[in-house]
């Protein structure tokens, strides 16, 4: 167990900000923003199928490895102009010179996030990176900086914050009616495809279920009781150096404890569970993308809570960026950079605890 450095920025998240509880982020907030999608994979096309649902989101350019790529991909979703690595010089590049993009999306694998959004910064463009934001706490703290300096928007890509369900659990317990919470309990493991070209597998990739899954299980940690006093971490790790199952305990001066376990190779029941001094608080699976809330008082009465997502569950992630950029504001209230810093540091942590390492390292 290590004890870790206070944070010198208070966590935000304990009290939910955005409204979209009761509300459709589907309407215009404003004035058009004009997106750059770097990556052509699974995750970039789901995430811009959201995207297109938003009337003040303007689909401009996409790029990729290949121009055969990027152009069967904006070809399918509607982008006016697509980029391929051309005379040495890579396609997210080359968008990244193209003056009509506002703001990109990088969707590219965990290792390569901190290059490519560090170059977009440089480049002028505003930046919304997928989860993790980069591969350690160094990467990212210089990211935060460049984007301080640069006076643009940053943003890691953690849709859960902006979910209704999501922003209710976090009223709820900022709300004391759990009462004071003393213990928290999140899962989230899947059986992975046993392939060794997966990026999942890759040591080079950022591989393993803790940067893949962990900072879901972090993320209601963070919610609840905000930062830690101390970790500690355990793995199993593959013969390519990888973590397949990765489990935190989080302690809290408090007393309160958090339990938390990602997985590759075991189908965990994907919820979280706060409980408090006055009652209960549990989520359906997935715990990322939750629909429903079960409430449980003290006294054993039960309520449940239902919510409906629009799309995928990225429209909310997505409105915020296009409502901050609209405003002016360089980060989000809902997801500060603060968190993310916070959340880097104990992933940080827990990789030293359990051994996991990656080249960027």
């Amino acid at each position: 167990m290590c004890a870790l450095t206070p944070t010198p920025e208070p966590l935000l998240v304990r009290t939910p900000l955005l409204g979209f509880v009761d509300q459709d982020p589907v309407p215009a907030s404003g004035d058009p923003v004009r997106w750059g999608i770097i990556s052509t994979g699974r995750i970039a096309s789901t995430v811009v199928s959201d995207l297109a649902l938003l009337p003040d989101a303007v689909l401009q350019s996409v790029s990729s490895r290949t121009q055969e790529n990027a152009e069967a991909f904006a070809s399918e979703h509607g982008f006016q102009s697509a980029y391929g690595d051309d005379g040495g010089l890579p396609g997210y590049q080359r968008l990244l010179r193209d003056p009509a993009v506002d703001v990109v999306y990088v969707a590219t694998p965990h290792t390569s996030h901190y290059l490519v959004a560090k170059a977009a910064l440089k480049a002028g463009k505003h930046v919304l990176c997928e989860k993790p934001l980069t591969i350690n706490a160094r990467e990212a703290e210089d990211l935060v900086s460049l984007a301080r300096e640069k006076s643009l928007f940053l943003m890691e890509a953690v849709r859960t914050r902006f979910l209704p369900s999501v922003q209710r659990a976090a009223e709820i317990i900022a709300s004391g009616e759990l009462g004071e919470v003393r213990w928290l309990q999140a899962d989230l493991g899947f059986p992975a495809p046993d392939r060794p070209d997966s990026r999942l597998w890759r040591r080079e990739d950022g591989g393993g279920a803790l940067m893949d899954v962990g900072v879901y299980p972090l993320t209601w940690a963070l919610f609840s009781l905000g930062r830690p006093q101390s970790i500690t971490a355990t793995a199993h790790l593959t013969d390519g150096g990888v973590d397949s199952e990765t489990a935190l305990t989080l302690s809290y001066s408090s007393g309160a404890q958090v339990q938390a376990m990602t997985s590759l190779t075991a189908a965990t029941p994907q919820t979280a569970t706060v409980c408090g001094t006055k009652g209960m608080l549990r989520c359906n699976a997935p715990l990322f993308n939750p629909s429903e809330l079960t409430i449980t008082s003290g006294s054993g009465e039960q309520r449940v809570e239902k919510f409906a997502t629009v799309g995928h569950g990225y429209t909310y992630q997505l409105r915020e960026v296009i409502r901050c950029l609209q405003e002016g504001l360089l980060e989000s209230p809902t997801m500060p950079l603060a968190d993310t810093l916070t959340t880097m540091s104990l992933l940080d942590e827990a990789r030293s605890q359990a051994g996991i390492s990656y080249p960027g390292d």
